[in-house]
């Protein structure tokens, strides 16, 4: 019976839980002793379904209708959920003594003694978890076997024998279905044959478009080739961990190829072929882009292993230097970030140890010398002169080699040395110079030129092209010189070729002092180029942020510290050398000049305030910069840094509104401790030439003291204070007023001494340090405004009105009125007697007096009630008000730039006056958010200022 899931499995989501690569879980097999296969019994039926979706898994038979109460196979989700179920059962043991791959299970052990614990272990779990094997499908402690359908070992992995068997026994192709079985059986074995894909090629060439198959002797052969490849497969190694493998990469006109090897007792042994078609566009790439194709192709294939380990590729390709040039196409450039990501090593080739990997190579040409080795075999000339150059640059300085072979069999060697800094491919190209110089000067009409250095040969021969602006300017020096000669023909040899001109480049380009009287020894003062360097400008004389990116690229120079070099080869492969300058690749624009700290310095001061400057903010200042083409690591960090030091920008700045301390809530212990007094006017003229008002408030019972006033002057205030506070509700221990003259004068300050009051200021400029005043005079001002109408010069006469209404109404942060905090009673209003309230109608005196005096017994629990209420009233307040606070806090000797007052305003300057003055220096704190400041040329201020109203300068 066969259940056909296929609209089931089209509703139901993808488990996206993944599967374990089958790579990576043999690898892990191999170089154990002993092992032991088992397999799940009906695994799948031993996971019992969801029970709301047992009736989705309903199928009908000729009995009737049935559904699944266990998960069934044909589910697309059922091997991710039985991965997910083993993962979890054999957490501890996966990696370390187990492997599994959804009903496949396998215990290792690296030594046979352990394995009987190990296995233990592993039922111990099964035995939990109620999981059932299949006996017929298990076999423990046997050396090797069979697993995901490879072979396994303590000696490495093999290929399956019955794929061999089976591949071994088919017979040549004759239909379509024949060619599909042979290239089906060929992939699951790629991992063994080398250049698989080359290897198909000819069975996929003998598909013909509706001719069917054609099969021919060469096919036969090639098929018969096969069968012998694999009846000797090469046993595959596991890497160790921590070391260094290898990679042999291959290019042919449809394929790429590459094998990764590991290097054990001085032989190379393979561990993985990987092989690729190519697209009919990438066949049209040039050599240099299908040799970095194979190298990102074998990346992504054994991604794990270029993870894991450091990988060395053997190519005599110029790889390295070619993904690091900014020249080069998008498609190289993507693949170098790709290649960045891991710590790969570009090595030369080398004597190849090992016979299944020498096999590998030896039918493997690389392009570029098969082409050098052609025209060497094709070009039968001999030429009269022969010229070998070399170049040599270290650390020491640079120097060149040049040896000439005359017709006569004779040999004039001679040795430059510079006095200015070089690169190899400068060097190469000064030694190639002054070699052509010798030539012309002996008279040489036909020259042979023999050079190992692989760049320059192929930019003479027009293979490469030269994009820095100094190798143009040399190329075209050599050719100027070559067009001299009637014939010529330059050669790349290998270095050992080359010994007595690269002997005499390394003796030019160190310090001895004793030099061989018979070779002549020149001193270059400058490039042959005419066009003169400065010394260090390839490595830039200040050691910044560039330095060590110019070095990487031009000499391959790391730091010491592994964890820097590989840091520093993921960003170097975003720049490039141009001209000697290092460019960045941006995403904004195509190049971006790289620039150091004291030029980064000069090129945001212009653009945030030069001649074309609009004193941007950081983040647009910034962003300007990146679109001139300039960039540096620290770009946006300098650019806020230069906008907040900006004094033009400081002065300018809009206003602070947000606070910057805590709200500090002022709380009197006990009634008529604290009052705080303010004034209020000018108003309108009222009877007896009243201008002014002079209001105080008790801070514990709201209570409000009121009185009009024609002069704001000491005495007058003197006066209020004794008469409506201290003579009638006693000697307060704290007034708090403004530090006008009015409240700081000598009498006022007598008054104060005398009685012992405590005075505190606040500033006019912060008038909320004593809030609970202003709040009562906008109140004031707000019932005087409602009763006056028309008559405006009628506030005194209405002042004493508007406070007894202040007096009987209820608080919210008490729920009281202040008469009866004041007084324990509620005082009679005008409405209780106009429209007869109980306590009027039930009026009775002896009632009333117990009433009153049960009211004073009452009133201290009643004002810590109102006291309780107050301060959770005050503690709300502070919440709203703290979450809107940025911290602003000054130390002794900051610099501080201060608000400017209207008063203090330019009047002069409109509305184009700064909004802020200064600089101020802190040079004291005189309380909580509050400072002294001075000022230079000024003195001290004389009251301290609220850090509201400062903000920090930037010299």
């Amino acid at each position: 019976m066969c259940v056909d899931f296929t609209d089931l499995n089209k509703a139901c989501p993808k488990d996206s839980f993944p599967l374990p690569r089958i790579d990576q879980l043999v690898d892990a097999t191999a170089r154990h002793e002993t092992l032991s296969f088992m397999d799940a019994y009906s695994g799948y039926n031993q996971i019992k379904m969801h029970m709301p979706d047992e009736e989705k898994t309903a199928f009908t038979t000729d009995q009737g209708l049935y559904y699944y109460t266990v998960m069934p196979f044909g589910l697309k989700n059922a091997r991710a959920t039985y991965q997910r179920l083993v993962n979890k059962m054999f957490a501890r043991q996966i990696g370390k003594t187990m492997e599994v791959y959804v009903d496949d299970k396998l215990t290792k052990s690296v030594t046979a003694d352990k394995h009987a614990d190990d296995l233990r272990e592993t039922f111990e779990v099964l035995t939990r978890y109620r999981m059932k094997l299949n006996p017929a499908k298990c076999v423990f402690g046997v050396p090797s076997g069979r697993f995901l359908g490879y072979q396994v070992h303590q000696r490495g992995i093999e290929v399956n024998p019955d794929k061999i068997q089976a591949l071994a026994k088919m017979v040549s192709p004759k239909t379509l279905k024949d060619v599909q079985k042979l290239t089906g059986c060929l992939a699951s074995l790629n991992r063994f044959i080398a250049k698989s894909t080359d290897q198909c090629l000819p069975f996929f060439k003998a598909l013909k478009k509706g001719k069917g198959v054609e099969w021919n002797e060469d096919r036969e052969k090639d098929f018969q080739a096969l069968k012998e490849y694999l009846g000797r497969a090469p046993l595959l190694s596991k890497p160790i961990t921590g070391e260094i493998l290898y990679m042999y990469l291959f290019v042919s006109e449809a394929t790429t190829s590459s094998v990764l090897v590991r290097q054990e007792e001085g032989v190379q042994k393979p561990i993985y072929y990987t092989s690729k078609a190519l697209l009919p566009a990438e066949t049209r790439y040039s050599p240099t882009e299908k040799m970095a194709l194979a190298l990102i192709t074998a990346v992504r294939k054994l991604r794990p292993y270029f993870q894991a380990h450091k990988i060395g590729v053997y190519t005599n390709w110029p790889l390295k230097l070619i993904l690091q040039k900014p020249e080069v196409s998008s498609r190289l450039t993507m693949w170098a970030i790709e290649l960045s990501e891991f710590d790969v090593e570009y090595l030369p080739r080398t004597a190849i140890k090992g016979q299944a990997v020498a096999d590998f190579v030896a039918e493997f040409t690389e392009p570029n010398m098969e082409v050098a080795r052609m025209i060497v075999e094709q070009t039968t000339k001999t030429f009269r002169w022969q010229l070998r150059v070399d170049g040599s640059s270290n650390t020491h300085g640079s120097g060149t080699g040049v040896v000439v072979s005359t017709p006569k069999g004779d040999s004039v060697k001679c040795a430059l040395r510079f006095d200015f800094k070089a690169t190899n491919n400068q060097a190469e190209y000064e030694t190639l110079i002054a070699g052509l110089r010798v030539c012309t000067v002996l008279g040489a009409d036909e020259v042979e030129i023999l050079s190992d250095s692989q760049v320059i040969v192929n930019q003479v021969l027009d293979e490469y092209q030269a994009r820095d602006e100094n190798m143009i300017a040399y190329l075209k020096l050599a050719k100027e010189l070559l067009g001299r000669f009637k014939e010529y023909r330059i050669i790349q040899i290998p270095r050992e070729e080359n010994e007595q001109a690269d002997a005499l480049a390394k003796l030019a380009s160190t310090t001895i002092n004793i030099w061989p009287r018979t070779i002549p020894m020149i001193h270059l003062l400058q490039p042959s180029i005419v066009k003169q360097m400065e010394a260090g400008a390839v490595f830039g004389e200040t050691n910044s942020w560039i330095t060590p990116i110019k070095k990487y690229i031009i000499n391959d120079k790391l730091p010491s510290d592994p964890l820097e070099a590989k840091r520093l080869k993921y960003r170097a492969t975003r720049y490039s050398l141009l001209n000697g300058e290092l460019y960045k690749r941006g995403y904004s624009r195509a190049l971006q000049r790289c620039v150091g700290p004291e030029e980064a310095e000069g090129i945001l001061r212009s653009i945030h305030s030069g001649d074309c400057g609009n004193h941007a903010g950081g983040a647009i200042l910034a962003h300007k910069t990146l679109r001139q083409g300039f960039y540096w690591p620290t770009l946006f960090a300098d650019a806020k840094r230069i906008e907040a030091r900006c004094e033009a920008c400081q002065k300018i700045a809009n206003n602070i509104h947000q606070p910057p301390e805590l709200l500090q809530s002022i709380t009197s212990p006990w009634p008529f401790a604290m009052w705080g007094i303010d004034l209020i006017g000018p108003m309108p003229t009222a009877l007896g030439e009243a201008k002014h008002a002079i209001v105080a408030v008790d801070y514990f019972t709201k209570w409000v003291e009121a009185k009009s006033l024609v002069h704001i002057t000491e005495e007058n205030t003197t006066s209020f204070v004794k008469k409506n506070i201290l003579y009638r509700f006693g000697i307060p221990n704290t007034i708090i007023t403004d530090n006008g003259t009015q409240f700081d004068g000598k009498k006022f300050r007598e008054l104060c001494d005398k009685y012992g009051i405590n005075n505190y200021y606040a500033t006019p400029a912060h008038p909320q340090t004593n809030g609970q005043t202003e709040a009562v005079k906008k109140i004031i001002k707000h019932n005087l405004k409602a009763k006056l109408a028309v008559k405006k010069g009628n506030w005194a006469e209405k002042l004493p009105q508007v406070l007894w209404v202040y007096r009987t109404t209820e608080k919210s942060s008490m729920g009281e009125t202040p008469c009866s905090m004041a007084f324990g009673a509620e005082a009679v209003i005008p409405v209780e007697t106009s429209f007869s309230s109980p306590r009027v109608q039930l009026f009775q005196p002896e009632l009333n007096i117990n009433m009153l005096k049960y009211g004073l017994d009452e009133l201290e629990e009643k004002r810590e009630r109102a006291q309780i209420r107050n301060t959770a009233y005050q503690q709300r307040a502070a919440r709203y008000y703290n979450s809107h606070v940025r911290e602003r806090r000054f130390a002794l000797g900051d610099l501080v730039l201060k608000r400017v007052n209207p008063g203090t305003r330019d009047k002069a300057a409109g509305s184009l006056a700064d909004k802020w003055e200064g600089p101020y220096q802190i040079t004291g704190i005189a309380g909580h958010g509050a400072y002294r400041i001075t000022r230079e040329g000024f003195g001290e201020l004389p009251r301290p200022c609220n850090a509201q109203y400062l903000k920090i300068y930037y010299p």
